[in-house]
């Protein structure tokens, strides 16, 4: 096994030789942009890990790495156009920097180029990895489609809100460990349950990226800090405040949930302080932790060595203590 700190080095230098700056200039130009603007390359490092984890050289998984990191950051330029978010990465988003037809089609050439990148896979694998990223891909969707409905909604329910969470961001992180698995021809079940892995890591990290968003030191965070309380997004931190809070600050968190969005630091201070009464924090804490220990339960059932195990739970705690 190699470091995490190399797989990263290694993919880096995969993505430089792949995503190069090609005519039509317009089109390409933000796909370059995006992919080459930083960020955690969580998903891709897991896809390399596993691989090698299940005893296949890690080399191996890098088409499959850069698919899943061109789909998830198509995802980013989309979903960055319907919050017209202003910054990614602490940077311009796509359509600030350019335009909205621009982010459109260029997003839309990003989930192609993602497809194609399996291609280089023989008939067998290619099948496995095709069809687990459709299944993905049509989750991330409908995640992203329950996330704009909850604005809308004020009964929106924990339950609801974890299985948005699961289905925009975690099963994204379970396929790509899950691809290692299938690159590296492991058993159904072992891959089933890296998958599962990957899937509670991932509830885990939306938690944090939830946490850090209202919380998190903006000179780290990458993004605008309060930007889900500024655009009323009802995240596991206001539902558990509705929950927690006294009927006086219950309704006033409601009605500055119902109001347009509107960038004032009055208003994130004031949600934020109604979350620090209901012991919000510390409640998502906990949360971040549950899914965390749930997800190292599953490696006990994995048919990989100690020291494997291991390594995945480093990056696993690892995950839980981030400040980015």
């Amino acid at each position: 096994m190699v470091a995490i700190a190399q797989y990263r080095e290694t993919f880096l230098k995969y993505l430089d030789e792949k995503v190069v700056l090609t005519e039509p200039k317009n089109l390409y130009e933000p796909i370059v942009y995006i992919l080459q603007l930083g960020g955690k390359r969580l998903r891709p490092v897991l896809t390399l890990m596993t691989a090698e984890i299940f005893g296949t050289p890690h080399e191996k998984a890098l088409d499959a790495a850069l698919a899943v990191e061109v789909f998830h950051n198509f995802s980013l330029v989309h979903d960055d156009i319907m919050d017209e978010a202003p910054l990614r990465r602490g940077k311009e988003t796509v359509h600030e920097k350019w335009d909205l037809n621009t982010g459109i089609l260029s997003g839309d050439a990003m989930l192609i180029l993602a497809y194609q990148l399996f291609e280089n896979y023989d008939g067998k694998t290619f099948k496995a990895l095709a069809e687990l990223f459709s299944k993905t891909a049509i989750e991330v969707c409908e995640g992203q489609q329950y996330d704009v409905d909850f604005e809308t909604r004020n009964d929106v329910t924990i339950p609801e809100y974890l299985k948005m969470i699961e289905y925009k961001t975690a099963v994204l992180v379970g396929a790509a460990m899950k691809m290692g698995a299938i690159i590296a021809e492991t058993s159904e079940k072992d891959a089933e349950g890296i998958y599962d892995f990957g899937r509670y890591l991932g509830l885990a990290f939306q938690l944090q990226d939830d946490y850090l968003d209202a919380y998190g030191d903006p000179k780290t965070f990458g993004k605008q800090v309060g930007g889900d309380i500024i655009e009323n997004k009802k995240t596991y931190l206001y539902l558990k405040a509705l929950e927690n809070s006294s009927e006086a600050n219950k309704q006033k968190l409601m009605q500055l949930f119902s109001e347009k969005p509107t960038e004032t630091s009055e208003k994130v201070e004031t949600v934020k302080a109604i979350f620090n009464e209901a012991n919000v924090p510390e409640i998502m804490k906990t949360a971040i932790s549950d899914y965390t220990q749930k997800a190292f339960q599953v490696l006990d059932t994995l048919n990989i060595g100690d020291e494997e195990k291991q390594i995945l739970k480093v990056f696993g705690e690892q995950l839980m203590k981030r400040t980015v």
